[in-house]
């Protein structure tokens, strides 16, 4: 990629601005480094908290909450996993040069859903429709 775009603190995407330009990319490319980080970091504290809580607790209910907690614990780290993976996929798009368009249309996907889910790959409507194609075949 290009080197990095001057980018104001206060900077967000306009509608009146080229599409993709270097200062969006460049915005959206922080945007998803920021939110990897913070998930790595929460990963980070979930293996310790993991880790403290690993002792024997003889109290039966006691016991049974904690491998409760243990259990969602490791859900939200396994989401986690997958969420980093699909930020890791959306920023190898913007080195491509790929990010932002519609992966079924090719149509640009809105800024303000790309604000919202920096990791979509499909404009609202094609997301709409193949939820629906997917509900339809999963009822079968």
């Amino acid at each position: 990629m290009k080197p990095e775009a001057f980018l104001p603190d206060d900077y967000r995407p306009a509608e009146d601005e080229p599409f993709m330009n270097d200062r969006q990319l460049e915005y959206f490319r922080r945007k998803l480094i920021n939110w990897k980080n913070e998930l790595l970091e929460q990963s980070a504290e979930t293996i310790d908290n993991l880790q403290d809580s690993a002792r024997n607790v003889p109290d039966l209910a006691d016991r049974a909450s904690e491998e409760t907690d243990r259990a969602l614990e490791l859900r939200t780290r396994d989401r986690q996993r997958k969420l980093v993976a699909k930020i890791d996929a959306a920023l190898r798009r913007i080195e491509n040069g790929e990010y932002g368009y519609c992966e079924m249309t090719g149509e640009p996907i809105s800024l303000k859903r790309l604000d919202a889910r920096p990791i979509a790959t499909m404009t609202l409507e094609a997301q709409e429709k193949h939820e629906r194609r997917e509900k339809v075949h999963r009822d079968d």
